[in-house]
């Protein structure tokens, strides 16, 4: 997402109040500054402006909208360090090898399938315009538990961490590590499912991100061959995914540095605290 090209223009989807608390929440987010920046980003963002004209930027931006579109109170998601406590139920499917994968990129959700059964719905981040999710039939192709991210991540020396990209080393004596991407799963090369922060717009470089609530929940569905369809819409979009409730975590900082870049992905986010899979 990029300020100038205004999350309020390239989403008409979204009703005005959400409108309102998208854009103050990214601003607000901003100052919330930590040693290493890598926050609301998680697709990298970096942002050169100083607190106090991030501070005007927001008070504006708050003002503003709440002038257009009438919403003179916002509440402001912004609250803790992400993932917040979002969850979505999934359902022990009785025939494993019937789950299918419907994706509607305008409704941004995952419908989990066993027929006409929903196994599991939930909301998710699709790719920007020009790095976009892909459309069509595919299968998966492979499951990885704790992947990382081979081109974004943490240049780390000690006990100094930066966000950057690889390839691109601050200076000497730093080691690079992948974000964390944990319960990848992949439908084409560079391309999959993986744990992350929801947006309620685009905000992914083509990748398709789940809760990390529900993220493992997904990864214990699907299996190697599992079919996957990725629409613009789908019928789903008017039944079982047209009240589900989006996570407001978003933009909340990231966890710190030291439990992104140690150990598996895996434990970069806490486990669900539910059973994954429940009997229907």
């Amino acid at each position: 997402m990029e300020i100038r090209s205004g999350v309020i223009a390239t989403n008409a989807l979204l009703t005005a109040r959400q409108q309102c608390w998208i854009a103050a929440g990214f601003l607000r987010s901003r100052l919330q500054k930590m040693p290493f920046e890598y926050n609301t980003a998680r697709n990298f963002e970096f942002v050169c402006m100083t607190r106090s004209r991030l501070l005007t930027l927001f008070v504006a931006t708050v003002a503003g909208f709440g002038l257009l579109t009438g919403c003179t109170t916002i509440t402001n998601p912004i609250t803790g360090t992400f993932p917040g406590n979002y969850n979505a139920l999934a359902y022990k499917p009785k025939n494993a090898s019937a789950v299918k994968v419907k994706v509607s990129l305008q409704n941004r959700m995952i419908y989990v399938m066993e027929g006409d059964r929903p196994l599991l719905v939930t909301p998710c981040t699709i790719g920007v315009p020009g790095k976009g999710t892909p459309t069509g039939g595919y299968r998966v192709t492979q499951k990885i538990k704790d992947k990382r991210s081979a081109s974004y991540g943490f240049w780390v020396k000690g006990s100094e961490v930066i966000a950057g990209e690889a390839g691109r080393a601050p200076g000497s004596g730093f080691h690079y590590v992948g974000y964390p991407m944990p319960y990848w799963v992949e439908f084409k090369p560079e391309y999959g499912f993986h744990a992350g922060a929801v947006w309620p717009v685009a905000h992914s470089h083509g990748c398709i991100r789940l809760h990390p609530n529900v993220a493992p929940k997904f990864f214990a569905l699907v299996h190697d061959g599992t079919p996957i369809t990725i629409a613009g819409s789908l019928p789903e979009d008017q039944t079982v995914g047209a009240k589900v409730e989006r996570p407001n975590d978003y933009a909340w900082k990231d966890p710190a540095g030291s439990t992104l870049i140690s150990g598996p992905s895996s434990g970069s986010f806490p486990p669900p605290k539910e059973p994954l899979l429940v009997t229907q």
